[in-house]
């Protein structure tokens, strides 16, 4: 086998919504104003451009997660095109919606397709208890779950990025966190130490199984768990979790849905374990899987 090596070249482009405070003799001035419903709506984006081949060694290098254009006949990509709608409609309930400019259908390029579309409904005063129904990211992997706009510039991992092609699928979540622990979650990404995002400390649910955009094709819903525990030591943040997900996976045409043999109903498992040590300015990420899934039979 060839030794490849590639550099991959990034180009960050950011939208985001501009929040000007009025100052008088350097005292901020806080005053109450009542929200219309537009101010609860938010509109981001991000828009990524790569160039593959630079001091490229073997142009037959692929994967089934990897990008479109690596490989023979590459050249400029746009890795994503994102538009993201968001906001808190009520107390209780939130809405996310999320479409990619930049997927790829064959040999073609830059479809439009959903990545997110899902509500948060809450049942409590502080939405620690809620529902995520809609199609979202499965809560299995700490690095799966980063923002790809918020984490570090590598490709993901194929160890446990390969449990779901773009990590998400439709189906129905429960997430439970503590207010303080739901504050922490979100201060370790604004403070820029490349949080995951709020996915609970208990999360549980049940989704299709044949990942994002496919139809279920054997009637019977995948299983998921995760149980994650971010915590504060001096001036550190670490996180610890376990998660494991269970199904059938049916392998078929993903370009028509069409199922290629009865047979080829596979039991997919796993379970992972994460520690994270978030960078200050050093830290760790380190995670490992264990499971059984459709596997390539070079007799066949």
């Amino acid at each position: 086998m060839k030794k490849s090596f590639i550099i991959i070249a990034s180009i960050f482009i950011f939208f985001n919504k501009i929040t000007v405070i009025a100052q008088d003799n350097s005292k901020v001035i806080n005053s109450e104003i009542k929200k219309e419903w537009y101010d609860k709506f938010s509109i981001r984006g991000y828009v990524q451009v790569r160039y593959n081949r630079l001091l490229e060694t073997n142009e037959n290098l692929g994967c089934e997660q990897c990008d479109k254009s690596w490989g023979k006949d590459g050249g400029f990509f746009f890795r994503r095109i994102r538009i993201i709608f968001f906001g808190q409609i009520s107390e209780k309930v939130y809405f996310y919606i999320q479409p990619d400019f930049a997927s790829s259908i064959g040999d073609r390029l830059h479809y439009a397709q959903i990545r997110d579309a899902y509500f948060d409904i809450g049942l409590d005063k502080y939405n620690e208890f809620r529902f995520r129904v809609g199609q979202s990211k499965i809560p299995y992997s700490f690095e799966n779950m980063q923002s790809s706009s918020n984490r570090l510039a590598l490709d993901r991992n194929d160890a446990l990025n390969s449990a779901f092609t773009n990590e998400r699928d439709l189906g129905a979540f429960f997430y439970w966190a503590p207010k303080e622990k739901r504050e922490m979650l979100a201060k370790l990404i604004k403070t820029g130490l490349k949080g995951s995002g709020d996915y609970g400390i208990i999360g549980f649910g049940l989704f299709n199984g044949q990942t994002a955009n496919n139809p279920d094709l054997n009637n019977e819903l995948h299983m998921v768990g995760r149980i994650t525990y971010p915590f504060q030591l001096n001036n550190q943040h670490i996180e610890a979790g376990i998660q494991a997900y269970s199904g059938r996976f049916v392998v078929s045409n993903l370009s028509s849905g069409v199922k290629y043999k009865e047979n080829m109903n596979y039991l997919d498992q796993r379970v992972a374990a994460s520690f994270i040590a978030y960078p200050q300015p050093f830290g760790i990420q380190a995670e490992y899987n264990v499971g059984r899934g459709p596997e390539f039979n070079k007799l066949k």
